[in-house]
């Protein structure tokens, strides 16, 4: 048992560095576009363009990572991520840093299917539900301290520092791995027929009520990262913040959603995921409509509505989750789920993108159409509940 704690610890190390890795580009913002002189549609292209990469590595790594033993396709892949993660850190312009974050994002999609895949293959299934909760605890902790402490020493020194951690983090559990994590290679002598990528997109699109659950996860996607990428930006230029106070909103936000987050889950069992899901889409509207609207604000008002905003946003994928999750059979669950984590990945690459041409730059160095983004983010989150509705749970 404690042999299977340390290999569940290693692969919580490795999801908690790859998230903030991915998260904590969009709180640097206002110092990278300063910095490096850019335009909100440049950063955004930075931001989308690791959700792309990890999107489709992710996609297709699904079914080429089963050749290799896991440890060692594992090790490798790591590697790739950390000498990615050093390339971000020596950046010394805009044109090698998005290198390096396609870089990333390409290796960084491997990391996240190679950890289910092991969690599948290593933790029998009367435990897997805690051992899944406890690697994918990693997203709430790097919330609440790894995005805070990874802003607070850029805003002592600069951007650089977050990465050169994030690159040491990851040659330690580089170690990890070697150390704690047994060569995985039993599904090798398994012959198993395993689908080709175009028959798995067949399978899915050729099911309405599957298209409708990947169409639920697009619109969830764009309600929620045109928002999120221009954050930081727009509460620094717009807002007043200075970039050690940015610190405050993920921190609140993340701490909170440590302790809701659980709560929703139970609550959705109870009373009804459908039900649940529609109550905190609801709500979410109300910090998007408030949030993309202010101007010069007290710390503690922005710190109530960002924090309202990252609650009610993670309540609403709780519900959503399980309801997506349950539109395939145990039988082609893995597939669909790759699917529809690659589409996923992509959708949120497009809705920075997206946002990022709309949101401008006035002369004072303030965003502009910040509002215009919140309102398209808030008609696609309203287009999600009469089409939740529509999505079967048939297992």
């Amino acid at each position: 048992m404690n042999r299977e704690k340390l290999l569940l610890w290693t692969l919580a190390a490795i999801n908690f560095i790859h998230i903030v890795d991915f998260m904590i580009l969009m709180p640097l913002g206002p110092q990278l576009m300063r910095l490096f002189e850019i335009s909100p549609s440049e950063f955004g292209l930075l931001v989308s363009s690791y959700t792309f990469s990890a999107g489709i590595s992710s996609f297709f790594g699904a079914f080429f990572l089963d050749r290799f033993d896991r440890k060692k396709i594992l090790f490798w892949v790591y590697v790739g991520f950390t000498v990615a993660t050093l390339g971000c850190a020596l950046s010394p312009s805009y044109g090698i840093l998005l290198l390096a974050r396609i870089l990333s994002g390409l290796f960084g999609g491997l990391t996240s299917a190679l950890i289910l895949a092991i969690i599948g293959d290593v933790i029998p299934d009367a435990r897997r539900g805690r051992a899944m909760g406890l690697v994918m605890a990693a997203f709430s902790v790097a919330s609440v301290l790894g995005v805070p402490l990874g802003l607070f020493l850029a805003g002592l020194s600069d951007w650089h520092t977050p990465f050169f951690i994030l690159t040491g983090l990851s040659l330690v559990s580089l170690g990890m791995i070697f150390r704690f994590i047994p060569n995985i290679a039993d599904h090798l002598g398994q012959e198993v027929q395993r689908p080709h990528p175009l028959e798995v997109v067949k399978r899915v699109t050729s099911n309405s009520n599957q298209m409708r659950a990947i169409t639920l996860s697009v619109m969830m996607m764009f309600g929620q990262f045109m928002i999120i990428p221009f954050l930081s930006p727009y509460t620094v230029a717009n807002v007043g913040f200075t970039e050690l106070q940015l610190t405050y909103i993920y921190m609140a936000g993340g701490a909170f959603t440590i302790f809701t987050s659980p709560w929703v889950g139970k609550m959705s069992d109870k009373y009804g995921k459908l039900k649940v899901f529609t109550i905190f889409m609801f709500l979410n509207v109300i910090p998007i409509a408030v949030i993309t609207n202010l101007g010069v604000t007290p710390i503690p008002f922005v710190l109530m509505i960002s924090t309202m905003f990252f609650v009610t946003s993670n309540g609403r994928y709780v519900p959503a989750a399980a309801i997506i999750t349950g539109t395939a059979r145990p039988e082609n669950r893995g597939s669909f789920l790759s699917f529809n984590s690659a589409v996923q990945q992509l959708a949120t690459g497009l809705a920075s993108l997206i946002a990022g041409m709309i949101i401008g730059e006035n002369a004072l160095g303030q965003l502009t159409n910040f509002n215009l983004v919140g309102y398209i983010a808030i008609f696609f989150s309203l287009l999600c509940i009469p089409l939740a509705r529509r999505v079967k749970v048939v297992s």
